[in-house]
């Protein structure tokens, strides 16, 4: 089974066809498909590692939906001078399905 080592939004992620993964926000609709071209690596039978990346290598994935991560409290606090903030924030993402790995 191949599977491929890929960067978007920063991140690094380790995928086969089929997976289903929350990357950061894409643009484009649900049921559009998406192609990552920054392959770091490309594993199965005869793998290929990049130096930085893999020549020719691509993921090819379709958006499943958009959506909001769960809420994060973020809370500040300094002793001794009655500074406190509390915040939320809830991360965007596009969840997208691998459809398939060429090296």
């Amino acid at each position: 089974m191949t599977s491929a080592i890929f960067r978007s939004g920063g991140h690094q992620f380790r995928v086969s066809e089929g997976d289903t993964l929350r990357v950061a926000t894409l643009a484009g609709e649900a049921g559009q498909s998406v192609v990552f071209d920054e392959v770091l690596a490309v594993l199965g039978d005869t793998p290929s590692i990049g130096m930085p990346l893999v020549s020719g290598a691509k993921v090819q994935a379709e958006i499943v939906r958009h959506g909001r991560g769960p809420k994060l409290i973020v809370f500040k606090f300094k002793r001794r001078k009655r500074f406190k903030r509390k915040m939320g924030h809830r991360q965007n993402f596009t969840e997208v399905k691998i459809t398939s790995i060429t090296a």
